[in-house]
């Protein structure tokens, strides 16, 4: 009898500890997915990131902006487009890291090549 109600009582125990954890695990996700769901729009002050980053891009020597596009959310800018030489997508990346607000730069830019005629 005594081990019947001991394994009851562990049962018991169990139980309430697994729904603890749940419930703990279940809080913790939904409080920190809650900024990543906020909005996908971009605010004010992400859209004066972005120029403030394609400012300082159009300021290096050589550098041509024209196919280059910025986006930047929360910090975190991504350029995209394309580059006529190989090392500004390098350069390009460096530039941006250093404008002030830019937290983290994906890189996604690509090199193009100008036709022959």
């Amino acid at each position: 009898m005594k081990i019947r109600r001991a394994l009851q009582w562990l049962a018991v125990v169990g139980c309430v500890t697994l729904t603890s954890n749940v419930y703990a695990q279940a809080s913790d996700t939904s409080m920190a997915s809650a900024p990543a769901t906020h909005s996908k729009k971009a605010t004010s002050a992400d859209k004066k990131l972005a120029r403030d980053v394609r400012k300082a891009l159009s300021k290096a020597p050589g550098f041509n902006v024209s196919n280059v596009f910025v986006k930047a959310r929360g910090g975190a800018v991504t350029l995209s487009g394309s580059v006529p030489e190989g090392s500004q997508i390098e350069e390009a990346a460096q530039i941006a890291k250093g404008v002030e607000g830019v937290t983290s730069v994906t890189n996604k830019l690509t090199l193009y090549s100008h036709g022959n005629n």
